[in-house]
């Protein structure tokens, strides 16, 4: 009965019994258990253990839109932490794709988007894949209703605390802390900050492009009035020094985004010629001087 309801295509293994797909598997030894246990339980999915011992292993084993996966084979008695940790990573990218689960990246931008009843939603734009994948995964968890966020949340996979905004049915993450104690009308405004400066080419920020040109709009909406601690806008004329730079030393102050030397570097290596590393530090050394930039350690940060 070895090979019962046991069919295999191309590397992997089925278990088909009366044109009913059980399950697909790496190995036909992880197929015959499954299938063992599915005969002895009369077919019956919800009488499938989660730990199933084969070969001196342990195999993880959930079921998942009626089919039998292997989540994972373990030399150690896996934990309920443990298997419930597979469970969700599985749930989130069934396919093991580089995102997951309704998230793509455009250029920059990482993008939520899932096709409901035929058309294409969109519910955010990230410039962080951990932004993203916290949202997803909430979303995830709460079919898809974006009124299920709270202010500030708990993400357990970052070990940090998130700011969340739903605007015009997007989910924006506003900013990431290790603390609960935090002041959600300066992260509010510094959020509309951030938007300010990439309407104005100060920053830019391509996930917050659906908000250039709603400043008004989004401070009686969150309350708050846009403020810069750096940039006095009636005063300074930020506009005009980066119109008066030169090509390359444009695209060295659009390089800076909380960025290393290396990091700049690499972005701008279509320019690369001779003295490529002293001409961009002679141009970052400019910036700073003229208070377009600073410098933070180790990193390069627009003012």
């Amino acid at each position: 009965m070895k090979e019962k309801y046991v069919r295999k295509k191309g590397s992997h293994y089925n278990i088909i019994r009366n044109s009913t797909n059980y399950g697909r598997f790496e190995s036909i030894d992880d197929a015959v258990l499954i299938r063992d246990e599915l005969v002895e339980n009369g077919w019956n999915l919800d009488s499938l253990g989660e730990i199933h011992e084969l070969n001196g292993e342990f195999l993880i084993v959930k079921v998942i839109d009626d089919k039998v996966c292997i989540l994972e084979h373990s030399k150690d008695m896996p934990s309920k932490e443990k298997i419930n940790e597979l469970y969700l990573k599985k749930l989130r990218n069934p396919n093991n794709s580089r995102y997951g689960l309704n998230i793509t990246k455009v250029f920059d931008t990482f993008v939520i988007k899932k096709r409901i009843a035929g058309d294409d939603y969109i519910f955010g734009y990230y410039d962080r894949l951990e932004d993203a994948e916290f949202a997803r995964n909430h979303l995830l968890e709460n079919s898809w209703n974006v009124n299920e966020f709270d202010q500030i949340m708990y993400d357990a996979e970052s070990s940090t605390y998130k700011a969340v905004e739903v605007i015009d049915d997007r989910v924006y993450i506003l900013d990431s802390f290790k603390t609960d104690k935090i002041s959600i009308d300066e992260v509010r405004a510094d959020f509309l900050n951030r938007i300010r400066k990439h309407e104005m080419g100060l920053a830019r920020h391509p996930h917050l492009d659906e908000l250039k040109g709603k400043i008004p709009e989004l401070e009686e909406h969150l309350n708050v009035k846009t403020r810069d601690d750096v940039w006095d806008l009636e005063k300074e004329k930020p506009l005009e020094m980066i119109f008066s730079m030169t090509p390359f030393q444009k695209s060295v102050y659009d390089a800076v985004n909380h960025s290393t030397f290396d990091e700049i570097k690499k972005s701008l290596i279509r320019y690369k010629s001779g003295n490529f590393d002293e001409k961009i530090r002679k141009n970052l050394d400019e910036l700073a001087d003229s208070g377009m930039i600073v410098k933070n350690g180790q990193y390069y940060d627009k003012r």
